[in-house]
């Protein structure tokens, strides 16, 4: 899982990304000079820490997400559409966490003359949506030439000239590409394109402190921070953030919350596997199925696919040990299609 952080300049992108990895990344760049900085982030999950503690393992491993602070988007680059190099950074997100500022400051002037969250929120989705439109008209002028042509299948060159009408009908109407439902083979289609609409998108108003959230409504998932307050107390050891926490009245700091709200986002959830060697927390899609669930593992268990063993970790904790969740008729044997639930463990049996 990878979550571009965007936003216009001066907005606290970089302070959200030292917030939520716990880094030192400088929060000045060059202005339009695009950089790129990446960071892996344990996702923090106590029901991890409660299996570990069960299996007293050699190994705790916890799920992973990777967060990208990428700078250099500007208001007006859709005009021309987003340069290649930002565009291909962009694409490779599988979603945007997208950083507002609302917060004012004189050391720190906004590049608008003035902070109004609305304007920003508004220019950022359209910029977004502008370059949409553009690449789909780019192609919609190939695939015409194509037609005039007729060098290429014409049946594959009609349907796809027929989805991307109607990808520039919804964009026209201002209507970005994630409300729209495609069937499987469109989904596929539209795979290698990384249009920017289509990907999900949470939006996090990066408040001064004290400061209230502003009241915009949106129609997907906000969120609302003190960036540069969780920046510091993230950066302090354990014992002192915990006192500026209580001080502050912080009961969760951004990182445990927007790894959450992220794994919301893109509809993933947690499953683990246990034992002696190792205890670990994998990621898999919501609603994905125990052959899938086995693939993210190791791919031979997924290729000699026999029966996943299953045990829920409410059940397991709640009894103390595998031993004790067989004796109550709580462990499972399930086939492939069964769907693998948010807090499974899961045994592949397997045979290559």
């Amino acid at each position: 899982m990878k979550l571009g952080i965007i936003g216009l300049p001066q907005s606290g992108k970089t302070t959200m990304f030292n917030a939520l990895t716990r880094g030192d990344t400088p929060t000045t760049a060059s202005a339009g000079r695009i950089e790129i900085h990446t960071a892996v982030v344990d996702v923090p999950d106590r029901r991890v820490e409660v299996l570990s503690g069960m299996f007293n393992p050699k190994k705790t491993v916890y799920a992973k997400v990777t967060y990208a602070d990428i700078a250099g988007l500007e208001g007006g680059a859709a005009k021309s559409g987003i340069s290649g190099q930002l565009l291909n950074q962009l694409a490779q997100m599988d979603g945007f966490l997208h950083v507002v500022r609302c917060f004012e400051s004189e050391l720190v002037p906004h590049p608008a003359g003035s902070v109004d969250a609305g304007r920003d929120v508004e220019t950022m989705l359209s910029e977004l949506l502008l370059n949409d439109l553009i690449a789909v008209e780019r192609k919609l002028e190939r695939l015409a030439d194509e037609r005039r042509k007729g060098g290429s299948d014409k049946t594959v060159v009609e349907r796809q000239i027929a989805l991307f009408e109607r990808l520039q009908a919804a964009l026209s109407e201002n209507e970005p590409l994630r409300k729209m439902e495609f069937s499987p083979d469109e989904e596929k289609e539209l795979s290698s394109y990384g249009l920017l609409t289509r990907k999900p998108i949470l939006t996090v108003f990066n408040l001064g402190e004290g400061q209230a959230a502003p009241s915009i409504e949106l129609d997907h998932k906000v969120v609302a921070l003190q960036g540069k307050l969780e920046m510091e107390i993230a950066q302090l050891p354990s014992e002192d953030a915990a006192v500026f926490m209580e001080e502050y009245g912080i009961e969760e700091l951004s990182l445990s919350k927007m790894i959450r709200l992220s794994y919301d986002l893109l509809r993933l959830q947690s499953f683990f596997t246990v034992g002696e060697d190792e205890v670990r927390a994998w990621t898999t899609r919501r609603g994905a199925s125990a052959w899938e669930a086995a693939g993210e593992i190791h791919t031979d268990l997924q290729k000699g696919f026999i029966r996943a063993e299953v045990v829920t970790y409410d059940d397991l904790a709640e009894l103390g040990g595998m031993n004790e969740a067989k004796a109550k008729g709580k462990l499972r044997l399930e086939g492939k299609e069964y769907p693998v639930k948010d807090g499974d463990i899961v045994h592949i049996r397997f045979n290559i």
